[in-house]
């Protein structure tokens, strides 16, 4: 990379950060560039071509959704072998996978550092110890399922019902997939939270299942707005992903009266459920009417991507219905992350990790909380999971505010990007579990300042 030639013109009308990516989409082309080597960080490529590095982030973003490039956590950024067959446009505000030097606030990644690195370890030795096995279990490993049931009865307050199943995932978007493909069928309409869970959406899409976006308010999703021919309606009750309300007790009633009255079915997604500081949890979904709701749970949450697990609990006809999809196409959950989790839980690792983050999330939290108000900023969300929303007037700020930052050295989020349909509902969703304590403190303090100008007008005329 260092003896590739690459030129920019800035007499030129073209924008800069197209002159880039065309650079080296030509270089790829032409085999200069090939496939699977390394490309410089954003800030060293930018000091190259003497630009700043929103012009070479803007440009990696474009290559990255045109498939020219792809991120590996911890690595780098690549240029894939083959560049996709048709491109689509990437938004200002997207984030893109590739791996730099950014301080990461974007919020759905796990507080690793709370993490017990010894039972860790002592749990992936126990785990290896184990028999390799000659046969999959597609349900999931016996001793995970027992060990998943006794965490969903201590920590959510679920006891499945006597019709109840309890299955391993690989996750909550796999499990979303398996069931379009085994309960529902093309054509079937699902109601989403919007803005909401994208992978999710992605994941009935692929299946060929119509997603209707419903909107919502301070109380989640709006029942009053959902169709009664929806067969499924897909829901984040315990902390709505991005906004991070907490659906209240009437408007849980209201939904599960909708699924009985019209025979749709209602998945729960719990995606952080266990992450909660300042008060009981409400009685889960599932726990209201078990034979109609669909119980979603994750591991990567509370713990680490790492282990790809998670688990599903529903009727015995939908869990039944699942298995044989499983069994059609020779997939099931990795017994690997199964095992692990198993150990930690066996041990009383699980436990004390999960004591372990409810101490350490509100300092982070009130951290967060009170730096951004100090800079006069609203800060929304309840006080559960990992992650707080700072509400903002207008698509145009979002983006001033996420571009700026970024010149900053710091990630953020925008919720114009976690919208099925048109963006209607503008701001900041912010992480606060993955960064150490002193960077968390950098980040939010130069999020703040960028926030807090980005809204007063000070950054929406020169970010265009």
């Amino acid at each position: 990379m260092d003896d590739l030639p690459l030129s920019i013109d800035r007499d030129v009308p073209r924008p800069l950060s197209v002159q880039v990516a065309d650079e080296l989409r030509a270089a790829a082309t032409a085999g200069r560039l090939r496939g699977g080597e390394r490309l410089p960080s954003s800030r060293a490529l930018a000091a190259r071509l003497g630009v700043s590095r929103t012009v070479v982030t803007a440009a990696y973003d474009q290559l990255h959704a045109e498939g020219w490039i792809s991120g590996r956590h911890g690595s780098g950024t690549y240029l894939t072998a083959a560049p996709a067959s048709a491109p689509e446009p990437v938004a200002v505000n997207a984030l893109s996978d590739t791996t730099d030097d950014l301080l990461d606030l974007a919020p759905g990644s796990p507080c690793v550092a709370a993490i017990d690195r010894a039972a860790w370890r002592r749990a992936w030795r126990a785990a290896s110890d184990r028999m390799p096995s000659a046969r999959k279990d597609r349900g999931g490993e016996p001793d995970y399922l027992a060990v998943i049931a006794e965490h969903l009865l201590r920590h959510r307050g679920l006891t499945p019902g006597t019709d109840s199943v309890v299955l391993a995932t690989s996750g909550t978007s796999s499990a979303v997939g398996e069931l379009a493909h085994a309960v529902l069928r093309p054509g079937d309409t699902v109601a989403v939270e919007d803005p909401g869970y994208l992978r999710a959406v992605g994941a009935f899409q692929a299946a060929g299942i119509d997603v209707l976006p419903i909107p919502l308010d301070d109380k989640g999703i709006r029942v009053d707005r959902i169709p009664a021919d929806a067969r499924v309606v897909y829901c984040t009750p315990a902390h709505q992903f991005p906004l991070g309300a907490r659906m209240p007790a009437a408007r849980r009633v209201e939904l599960i009266d909708f699924a009985r009255r019209t025979g749709a079915l209602i998945i729960e997604d719990d995606y952080d459920g266990e992450l909660r500081y300042d008060s009981a949890p409400l009685p889960l979904l599932a726990s209201l009417d078990p034979d109609r709701v669909i119980h979603l749970g994750t591991t990567s949450k509370i713990l680490s991507t790492t282990l790809g697990v998670g688990w599903l609990v529903a009727s015995r006809a939908i869990a039944d219905a699942v298995l044989a999809h499983r069994e059609s196409t020779g997939t099931c959950p990795a017994p690997a992350g199964q095992l692990v989790f198993a150990e930690l839980a066996g041990h009383g690792d699980l436990a004390r990790h999960l004591r372990r983050l409810r101490r350490e999330m509100p300092p982070r939290r009130a951290l967060v909380v009170d730096t951004l108000r100090h800079h006069g900023l609203e800060v929304a969300g309840d006080h559960a999971g990992s992650h707080v929303l700072v509400p903002l007037e207008s698509a145009a700020i979002e983006a001033a505010a996420i571009g700026h930052a970024r010149d900053r050295g710091v990630r953020l989020d925008g919720l114009a990007r976690h919208h099925a349909d048109r963006p209607h509902t503008f701001g900041a969703p912010i992480g606060y579990a993955t960064l150490p304590s002193a960077e968390l403190r950098a980040a939010i303090t130069i999020a703040a300042e960028c926030l807090a100008a980005a809204s007063s007008g000070r950054f929406s005329q020169s970010w265009q």
